[in-house]
């Protein structure tokens, strides 16, 4: 898994661009306000990185929207895939994070 405090950036696909808005109405800069709100959780996608290493996020945009998110690094930058909103599954995993964490800061 890349260290995403080394990247310098997003590089946007235009395909990606209209893709995930026309598919889940998911603009570019909710994908980008994921990354930076806590908490974020990232693991490899092994199943779907059979071309190039492809990782997963789950996280929040600044109005509180749960995003999934897949994505790569090229060349010191994050390229997002495919951002959709999260499913059940995928929210319950999040928010167990989101207390684990704040477990460890209390």
């Amino acid at each position: 898994m890349a260290d995403l405090a080394q990247l310098e950036g997003f590089d946007w696909d235009e395909g990606n661009l209209g893709k995930n808005w026309e598919r889940h109405h998911v603009t570019p800069w909710e994908c980008e306000q994921a990354f930076f709100n806590r908490p974020l959780v990232v693991a490899d996608d092994e199943p779907h990185s059979a071309q190039e290493a492809r990782h997963y996020a789950l996280g929040q945009t600044d109005a509180g929207r749960l995003l999934f998110l897949v994505f790569t690094v090229r060349a010191s930058r994050l390229r997002i895939i495919s951002a959709r909103d999260m499913s059940r599954k995928e929210r319950n995993r999040y928010h167990e994070q989101a207390q684990k964490e704040t477990d460890v800061q209390e």
